[in-house]
């Protein structure tokens, strides 16, 4: 198992490249849907398939590193970080975005949206309305940094609660070995 554990690093970088990669080109379509709903449904469809696509590399790490077995601590650790070297990307793209290319684009929009709401009465004004309002005032306070770096905790936070559930799926006891009859 050791030999194992070894290529976890090297396995965990791979595997959060392609899916730091697959998140950035699900970002692009968050900013992109606020103008066209039916990219906004992709961005949530994408998303919910983040943990499937998780499995996958998990599984695979599993059958080709670790000898098609491997214990729930390990598969765990192997999950959080391929989720932290997949969030450390995404955060690149989230960091360029909201320092060079938002200029205050999602905030205007999504304010625009509940008062249209309100102004159409599809909306109640009421203290969860107010809420919302408050946090985007909030959000238009952070710096680009500071909004990048809230991505990626919220990313490596859900990340390890869903390592667990993956490592409970894939973790896998090596096959016993019969007796040998000397």
């Amino acid at each position: 198992m050791t030999e194992n554990r070894g290529n976890l690093q090297q396995y965990a970088m791979l595997f959060g490249t392609y899916m730091g990669g697959f998140w950035i080109l699900k970002f692009i379509l968050f900013p992109l849907g606020l103008t066209v709903p039916f990219l906004l449904f992709l961005f949530w469809g994408l998303t919910i398939c983040v943990p499937f696509m998780a499995y996958y590399y998990v599984r695979m790490y599993r059958n080709h590193a670790c000898g098609g077995s491997i214990s729930f601590f390990h598969g765990w650790i192997f999950t959080i970080f391929m989720y932290m070297f997949a969030a450390l990307l995404a955060a690149v793209a989230h960091y360029v975005y909201f320092e060079y290319i938002d200029q205050g684009f999602v905030c205007n929009t999504i304010e625009n949206v509940l008062n249209e709401g309100i102004r159409q009465n599809i909306l109640p004004n009421n203290s969860t309305l107010t809420m919302y309002k408050e946090y985007i005032n909030e959000l238009r306070s952070l710096s680009s940094i500071e909004i990048c770096m809230q991505l990626m905790s919220m990313n490596a936070f859900y990340g390890s609660l869903v390592a667990i559930l993956i490592a409970l799926f894939v973790m896998k006891r090596p096959p016993s070995t019969p007796a040998s009859a000397e």
